[in-house]
């Protein structure tokens, strides 16, 4: 065994060490085993909140630091000389002790900016729910309410020596390094929840391309499955059909003996049905086991190539720390490479099998993958509870029913068909409250409901009923909309995600600010054409009357032609400002 591609284990003061010999700057890293996965979708952002708070005080350096909130890991990591590995460590650990409670609101707001510049992929809302590894597509809107004793007490019960990881790649450990933290121990795995009754599933979204993710056995024939997976979808897609510009894949272990592989292949909107055919057969072919050695061999030298490098043991120290705190083996790059060499058609053939039975795909909205024997995802609930009845105002066919058990909004198709979309209180992951008296109960299978004075016809008795039944540790106050009138009833369009005040069926209000911006714009209209036309008829059939001098023929026209701006002018920020609204 090569020395440099060890990893060696040992302690630095109490907290297990992971160490790698590497040349060049030091490379350093604190892991602890708290996540998005760990919140509740109230709390959520609460572990971002708090990694934030403990690097505030590090300010601007020269040296390399950040910060990264994962599902089930936070990290701490920085690259730098040992004095300063040592300054930033300790400074983080002092930090978490005492977090910068006085930066609590500003580092709020700095979150609220930072999660608007950031997309959210659905795929984990779908398969998991709102609750668990699904919260990582919503937005964090726990941060908002959060207390000091909330921050502080989440820091305390997490951030501890018991639940954390020390890594270094250098020429030696710093010596006297001294990590304060909390005493604690270490905290299992988040459990991992599903939205998904069966699977192979799909649903339809966007108006990009394929998407799926498929849940594996984490092992060496896994990652060579994924590389293969990728090589047969740029040679299918792009190479030899033309239809995207890029096809490819993604390993990620979840560190509980599973791991998520993800495939994507994008498309413009004319190649959509080529591009979804031509996956769905990609999947197929890898699934009967046709897999060829050629590919196959390709993807091993690559990851074996990778793993032969003299940093491999440096770059994998992030993981292998995940790892320890998971309770998994910290394997070494020579250890792997020997499972790498080990792996057969017949494995690799296995995963495929493994991941067409567990595979969920978004494809583009308006598209189908029933046909190849995905079932849609669920977009309605299977029962409605039995309560009170109240019509929408806007749609005869959707109706609100409050009853003792939870919420439900059931929709009736023209047909007489009907479907209903139910949140019982006992699953009600959180509850949106907006100080116009509108409600959105969330379910942890992401299904919601909007209970809106503006949409249907509910007394204030029925109202405060409900607030009193949802769990208070699910409300989560936000600010005022934009548009205070609620948006039209629906139970097809019911998954929660993306923003806090969007909806799938959301539909802006004719508002009397934008009636008498209309009026206005007409009114503007009518008097800039009329002055228009008269400058234009002044400016050329009055150039050549004799009783006018030249002077006295532009003053005249420069008047018209100044009035007819003056009335358009207003009448083109209008138009902007509706546009923008």
């Amino acid at each position: 065994m090569n020395p440099q591609a060890a990893i060696r284990t040992t302690e630095v003061d109490g907290i297990p060490t992971l160490f790698a010999h590497a040349t060049g700057p030091m490379r350093a890293g604190l892991v602890f085993r708290v996540g998005v996965a760990d919140e509740t979708l109230t709390r959520s952002g609460i572990t971002h909140l708090v990694e934030h708070l403990a690097l505030h005080r590090h300010g601007l350096a020269d040296y390399h630091f950040n910060g990264e909130t994962k599902a089930a890991f936070t990290h701490f990591y920085m690259e730098g000389a040992e004095h300063e590995v040592v300054a930033y460590l300790e400074g983080v650990c002092a930090s978490l002790c005492d977090l910068p409670m006085e930066r609590l609101e500003t580092e709020k707001e700095i979150l609220r900016t930072e999660e608007s510049r950031r997309g959210s992929a659905q795929l984990p809302l779908w398969r998991y729910g709102a609750q668990g590894h699904g919260l990582v597509s919503y937005p964090e809107w726990g941060v908002r309410n959060l207390r000091p004793e909330d921050v502080w007490h989440w820091a305390q019960t997490w951030f501890t020596r018991g639940n954390a990881v020390l890594w270094v790649a250098g020429e030696r450990i710093p010596e006297g390094l001294s990590l304060r933290l909390p005493e604690g121990g270490r905290i299992p795995m988040p459990a991992v929840t599903s939205a998904l009754p069966e699977t192979p599933a799909y649903f339809s979204d966007g108006s990009g391309g394929v998407l799926l993710d498929a849940v594996v056995a984490d092992t060496a024939a896994a990652r060579l499955y994924a590389g293969v997976l990728e090589r047969e979808l740029s040679r299918s897609l792009r190479q030899e059909g033309g239809y995207s510009y890029t096809a490819g894949t993604d390993y990620t272990p979840r560190r509980d003996g599973m791991a998520l592989v993800t495939a994507f292949a994008d498309s413009l909107p004319d190649k959509q049905d080529a591009v979804l055919g031509g996956f769905v057969d990609v999947l197929a072919g890898l699934r009967a086991g046709r897999i060829g050695p050629a590919d196959l061999e390709a993807v091993r030298t690559r990851h074996d190539s990778a793993l032969a490098a003299p940093d491999a043991a440096a770059k994998r120290l992030p993981g292998s720390a995940e790892d320890l705190l998971a309770g998994r083996p910290v394997l070494t790059p020579d250890e792997l490479r020997a499972e790498l060499r080990a792996v057969t058609p017949e494995q690799v053939h296995t995963v495929a099998r493994q991941a067409a039975q567990t595979a969920l795909m978004q494809v583009p909205a308006g598209h189908s993958a029933d046909w190849a024997g995905y079932t849609a995802a669920p977009t309605d609930s299977s029962y409605t509870v039995t309560g009170r009845g109240f019509r929408s105002v806007r749609d005869k066919n959707v109706a609100l029913v409050v009853g003792a058990e939870g919420v439900s909004v059931t929709t009736k198709s023209p047909d007489g068909t009907e479907c209903a979309v139910t949140v019982p209180y006992r699953a009600c992951a959180a509850v949106l409250c907006w100080p116009d008296g509108g409600r959105r109960l969330v379910g942890t299978d992401a299904l919601c409901v909007d209970v809106d004075p503006g949409l249907y016809d509910i007394d204030a008795h029925t109202m405060a009923t409900i607030d009193a039944a949802v769990p208070p540790h699910a409300v989560v106050w936000l600010p005022p909309r934009q548009q205070q009138a609620a948006r039209p009833a629906t139970a097809a369009a019911s998954h929660e995600g993306g923003t806090a005040q969007g909806s799938a069926s959301g539909a802006r209000t004719f508002t009397r600010r934008t009636v008498m911006q209309s009026i206005g714009l007409v009114v503007l209209g009518i008097l800039g054409v009329l002055c228009g036309l008269m400058a234009l008829a002044f400016t050329v059939f009055e150039a050549e009357d004799p009783e006018l001098t030249t002077g006295e023929w532009i003053a005249i026209s420069a008047f018209f032609w100044g009035i007819t701006a003056l009335l358009v002018w207003p009448a083109v920020r209008i138009v902007r400002t509706t546009r923008r609204a």
